[in-house]
């Protein structure tokens, strides 16, 4: 990686950098954090267009997500700053994969609306809130004993990554014993009382209360729980997904919940989106649907940026950069 300012940066408008976004102070703290790069800032094709001609030569380093056809017409580029999380996409384009320059996400940038987001999907199932709700559009006033207690329960966290860590910690402040999947069992936590590799999925499923998906998207995740997972789990346990939605099989998960076989779940995603009108999670009583907004955030922006611009000074001082990701594994 090179010890030098970035010759061109090149910005990208994409679903987190805009005319709102990008304002003018935004614009001119990446421009003192690298005052001998040229900014270039595109905001559409036609933009494009108009300097790929002059420019495209030049760009070693992007800001936000170029459409796939940009990356052939960037011979020079090194690093690219996603705005995102997630970095399953690269596996439907190997050109991304095969090009030589580092890619980096905003790993991180969800981890407090999201953690605030399970437990906010946890306490609901727990005191029954939907059939409250239900029954206050009704004007009925029901009591209900239906409740179950967080305190004490144990969270089982499949992924743990940082939105994982920050759920974690948030557990350990409600009294839960925590457990948790990584890829490597080796890495710490402090606040994981007992952590198990990939291999200790059944163990983790068949000893939590609540059963917390956080896992990235890769070939190795997908349909990662489906029917003989959901058998492991408690007949009292819930789950909650918060990752993709092709990480549990939706038709075995459906089926779970029908029978009985688990309590409930908590789901922000799902394997089909917008979640089709006759699928018949809509219905259950025992099931939260949110729209896919767990990681929205008023704060969003101001953390994507944080996280370019302490790589950009870290691209400059040749220290080694946040969020990188192995492209082969997706993450």
């Amino acid at each position: 990686m090179p010890g030098k300012s970035p010759s061109t940066i090149l910005v990208m408008y994409d679903i987190a950098i805009n005319d709102f976004t990008l304002t003018r102070q935004n614009l001119e703290r990446i421009r003192q954090a690298a005052p001998q790069a040229n900014v270039i800032v595109v905001k559409n094709k036609e933009d494009w267009e108009r300097k790929v001609k002059d420019l495209a030569a030049q760009v070693e380093v992007s800001f936000g997500l170029l459409p796939i056809a940009r990356y052939s017409e960037l011979p020079n580029l090194r690093w690219m700053q996603q705005t995102f999380a997630g970095a399953d996409w690269i596996f439907n384009y190997p050109v991304v994969i095969e090009k030589d320059f580092t890619l980096t996400t905003a790993s991180g940038v969800h981890a407090i609306p999201i953690s605030e987001h399970i437990l906010a999907l946890m306490f609901a199932l727990a005191r029954d809130i939907p059939y409250s709700i239900t029954k206050q559009h009704e004007r009925q006033w029901k009591r209900r004993g239906k409740v179950v207690e967080i305190d004490g329960s144990t969270m089982g966290i499949i992924g743990l990554g940082k939105i994982g860590e920050k759920t974690a910690e948030k557990a350990k402040g409600v009294n839960m014993r925590v457990l948790a999947t990584r890829r490597n069992p080796e890495r710490p936590s402090l606040y994981v009382d007992q952590m198990y590799g990939p291999d200790g999925l059944a163990e983790v499923l068949s000893q939590s209360d609540w059963v917390v998906v956080t896992a990235a998207m890769t070939p190795e995740t997908n349909s990662l729980i489906g029917e003989n997972e959901l058998k492991l789990m408690k007949k009292s346990a819930y789950i909650i997904n918060i990752a993709r939605g092709a990480v549990i099989r939706e038709q075995d998960l459906i089926k779970a919940l029908q029978e009985g076989r688990i309590a409930g779940a908590g789901l922000d995603v799902f394997e089909t989106e917008p979640l089709p009108e006759d699928s018949p999670l809509w219905d259950m009583k025992n099931v939260i649907i949110t729209g896919h907004y767990a990681g929205f955030t008023p704060f969003y922006f101001d953390r994507v940026i944080d996280i370019f611009l302490e790589n950009l000074r870290r691209y400059q001082e040749n220290e080694p950069l946040m969020n990188v990701v192995d492209k082969k594994l997706g993450y």
